[in-house]
């Protein structure tokens, strides 16, 4: 193994710590999903057994809107989670994102660490790839890679801030867009875009629909800091020049109406914590909810069971805000009414940003 593949595992082993702990989120940011409400029904009209939330992303059918976003690969301990929450997708029918795929580009040996379609052989399954990386990795690799998988799709993550956070991370972001959209040609299959904890504006938006892309996970600000997982991980938390950027971002649900009139098939993650948290997202136009640390978390606490108690909750949750909504599907939910105050309707204002049938 050379140098480079050596501290690229290394670093993928250090960033699973922090989730040990449980000491990864947003200080003082939230995702602004608070300032969405719901519209109650005393008199909903409907039974819980009723409701479905059942959907449609990137022509893939899931049984509900969730999707395990991608966290971890490229070690020992990867093989075995990456596992364990295949399978959980499997049971319930929803969506699997591997970890960033350069530890495998760099060396072979770790493909093992990614391969879950033993365990999972129905889910839709991503494989996951950095910005950067992809400027200097050939298409036809890539093809390869997906294929060793048996991914249905590849998402591209964006994560300027955390890479300015690594000592060794990268400094030159140029031509990371220009190459996005050599490999929506390239590729036939999904291609989403993701940021990593930081959220997408609609500037940016604007620029992946002209490139081509159609599927964009917002990834905003308020879950998981990839910027304090770097400064913990070097131990630079205390460095009051970069804990500045702890809580750096756009805010998950200023992200989705950033987004929600864009055409593009949305995810929403970045702080979805509870059922309600995915209403809301829902209801501001995501088509799916991102959930990671709180899995990853409560697998090392809990193992196997301790992730799907996790995931099951939160669809609990979704069920129980659609049926106090009088919504019995996920299509309902996204039109139901809804009220938008605080920070999310100033930035609504001020970014001439609208949320899907705001009322």
């Amino acid at each position: 193994m050379d140098y480079q593949a050596e501290q690229t595992q290394k670093r993928k082993r250090d960033h699973l710590e922090p989730f040990r702990r449980g000491d990864v989120s947003a200080r003082q940011g939230t995702t602004w999903l608070e300032c969405v409400s719901l519209i109650h029904s005393a008199l909903p009209q409907l039974s819980v057994d009723d409701i479905s939330v059942e959907t449609e992303y990137a022509g893939h059918k899931f049984n509900a809107p969730l999707f395990i976003t991608g966290m971890t690969g490229g070690t020992s301990e990867a093989l075995e989670i990456n596992r364990a929450l295949a399978r959980i997708a499997e049971r319930m029918g929803i969506g699997f994102g591997l970890g960033s795929g350069r530890a495998m580009l760099e060396n072979p040996d770790l493909t093992s660490t990614y391969q879950v379609r033993s365990q999972a052989p129905n889910i839709f399954l991503a494989w996951n790839l950095g910005g950067v990386q992809l400027k200097s990795t050939p298409l036809s690799k890539i093809k390869a890679a997906l294929d060793e998988i048996e991914a249905n799709s590849l998402c591209i993550h964006l994560n300027p801030a955390q890479e300015m956070m690594q000592l060794e991370g990268d400094r030159d972001f140029r031509g990371v867009l220009e190459a996005i959209e050599e490999l929506v040609k390239f590729l036939n299959c999904p291609v989403i875009i993701k940021e990593t904890g930081a959220g997408i504006s609609r500037a940016v938006g604007q620029e992946l629909k002209r490139v081509g892309v159609k599927y964009v996970d917002v990834a905003g600000q308020g879950g998981t800091s990839w910027v304090g997982v770097e400064l913990q991980r070097q131990g630079r938390e205390d460095d009051p020049e970069l804990s500045a950027f702890w809580d750096w971002g756009i805010p998950t649900a200023a992200s989705l109406c950033n987004l929600s009139d864009s055409g593009m098939e949305l995810i929403a993650s970045g702080g979805i914590r509870f059922g309600l948290d995915a209403a809301r997202a829902v209801a501001l136009g995501a088509k799916l909810v991102g959930v990671a640390a709180p899995v990853i978390s409560a697998f090392f606490k809990d193992g196997e069971r301790g992730s799907e108690r996790v995931l099951c909750g939160i669809l609990n949750g979704l069920k129980t805000t659609m049926l106090l909504t009088g919504c019995k599907s996920l299509e309902e939910l996204r039109d139901s009414p809804k009220v938008i105050s605080g920070p999310l309707l100033d930035w609504i204002n001020a970014t001439n940003s609208k949320p899907q049938d705001e009322s």
